[in-house]
């Protein structure tokens, strides 16, 4: 049996002070993408607005909001979501909102900072934790300081707000002259060496915990490569509620920021790579769509490979920050999982299974709880399906079964993990918490499976497992859990009678 060795290549004194907000390891979160995920008739809205079920734009806007997310906190809730993630709300000319005018007000067409107040008040009754985007790398030509430059050229004060080259500012025509994120002129990069920025920044982070938020997402915080910045948004973050959840864009090994002084975790975008090549790539996984981002090549993966790659993400990084890991299938930048499988959804199925019982938080993107297609931006961005079809309706039943899984079992959440078995298309582990221990069986072949593990490292002879959704009870014996039988493309969940 092959367990996790955490890394320890921190002296203990370090790993003792290493710590990381409690909470996330309960969490089950949900990301939304405000504009596309609930209208409320109680928000005014502008009358050039996109068709709700037409296919989304890279410019149009639907019209979803802040109070359409308040009517709908008891589907999440039925969904068994605590915890949700939003894409940029601030005030923005572009429909994702990573073009920020004003980092202190909520956009209007969301409903402004008093539907984010409800929001907030609504979210936190129910006992759900509000997460926001943190855009901090770049601005918009919108943002006051950057549009008095362009407005005043070498006249404005804040001339070194940016990275300007040279003037007049051409921030329309042709190529900017100033430095901007992926040379895209929409987006001017901040000048983090200028203090005045760094303490904006700052002070924007600490407005909004103060305001009741419980954590930051960060969008593409390598690209401030300046360690020190990070250390002291987290102090200042930290110092207004310790309990603040920060994590990180990070699509590779994390090392850098996850020393425990920077970020608590980051997106952990490689247990996405490592599901389409294990669960998808039988259906032939859409290359395509995986290459147009940062996917990259997706090498199908055996068995063996695929179980000892989910051991070895954890060894990357200390326990701590392993078991607080924003583990996901699906992002806005993303092609959605269930197309890249060519719309498999037993594909979907297994990866969710596995996402629920791994180490780490799992996150849902809104809409894989009905499987909802996406090919990339903007097509991954469609808007919410409120009258779902029969696909649909059994997802869902299927997602909110696996919620109450890991809501079950402490085990799942915050229990060691160890491989009992890897052959053929077929894996089990387990998380283990004191007395408390869950298998996970997986079969990913088209045929069913009768399964013999050995589990002797775990549990002595005579024990009964039962499986969770069937009650079919198994005891162990010489070493073994004997014939355990596994659906095709199914999984199965064993538990430790007590």
């Amino acid at each position: 049996m092959l367990g996790v060795r955490h890394a320890n290549f921190f002296p203990e004194s370090y790993l003792a002070n290493l710590i990381t907000p409690a909470w996330v390891q309960d969490a089950i979160i949900y990301q939304i993408f405000p504009d596309r995920f609930a209208q409320s008739a109680r928000v005014d809205k502008p009358h050039n607005l996109e068709t709700w079920d037409a296919p989304p734009s890279a410019f149009g806007f639907k019209g979803g909001d802040l109070l359409g997310v308040v009517e709908r906190l008891d589907y999440l809730a039925e969904l068994g979501i605590n915890t949700i993630y939003f894409t940029p709300i601030f005030a923005s000319a572009s429909n994702h909102r990573y073009h920020t005018h004003d980092y202190f007000q909520v956009d209007p067409m969301l409903g402004g900072n008093a539907a984010f107040t409800e929001l907030l008040a609504a979210a936190h009754a129910r006992g759900m934790r509000i997460i926001l985007d943190g855009v901090f790398n770049h601005a918009s030509r919108g943002f006051l300081q950057f549009n008095h430059a362009l407005e005043n050229g070498k006249a404005s004060p804040y001339l070194d707000w940016f990275h300007f080259h040279d003037f007049p500012v051409r921030a329309y025509d042709g190529a900017p002259n100033y430095d901007a994120w992926w040379g895209i002129g929409a987006l001017p990069k901040f000048n983090h060496r200028n203090p005045q920025v760094r303490e904006f920044i700052f002070r924007v982070a600490e407005h909004w915990v103060r305001e009741g938020i419980d954590g930051w997402r960060l969008d593409v915080p390598g690209e401030i490569d300046d360690d020190e910045f990070w250390r002291e948004f987290r102090r200042r973050v930290k110092n207004v509620n310790p309990d603040a959840y920060i994590v990180g864009e990070i699509w590779q090994n994390a090392n850098r920021w996850l020393q425990g002084d920077q970020f608590d975790a980051v997106m952990n975008y490689q247990f996405t790579r490592l599901t389409l090549a294990f669960f998808a790539n039988h259906a032939g996984v859409d290359r395509a769509l995986a290459h147009e981002h940062s996917y990259g090549e997706i090498r199908p993966l055996d068995t063996t490979e695929f179980t000892r790659a989910l051991v070895e993400m954890l060894t990357w990084y200390p326990r701590e920050i392993a078991f607080a890991q924003m583990n996901l299938l699906d992002t806005h930048d993303t092609a959605r999982f269930v197309t890249i499988a060519r719309g498999d959804t037993t594909a979907l199925q297994l990866a969710l299974l596995t996402l629920f019982c791994y180490v780490g938080a799992p996150t849902l993107y809104y809409g894989d709880e009905l499987a909802l297609e996406g090919r990339r931006d903007p097509d991954c961005r469609r808007g919410m399906i409120w009258e779902p079809s029969a696909r649909g309706h059994e997802m869902f039943a299927f997602v909110k079964r696996l919620t109450a899984l890991r809501k079950k079992y402490a085990a799942l959440r915050r229990g060691e993990m160890t491989n009992v078995y890897a052959q053929s298309k077929t894996f089990a582990f387990a998380r283990h918490l004191e007395n408390e221990i869950v298998f996970l069986a997986v079969n990913a072949a088209h045929e069913p499976v009768t399964l013999d593990l050995r589990v002797d490292a775990l549990v002595p002879d005579g024990t009964r497992l039962i499986e969770e959704w069937t009650r079919e009870e198994i005891s162990v014996t010489e070493g073994f859990a004997r014939r355990i039988p596994i659906p095709a493309r199914a999984g199965t969940v064993w538990v430790v009678a007590n």
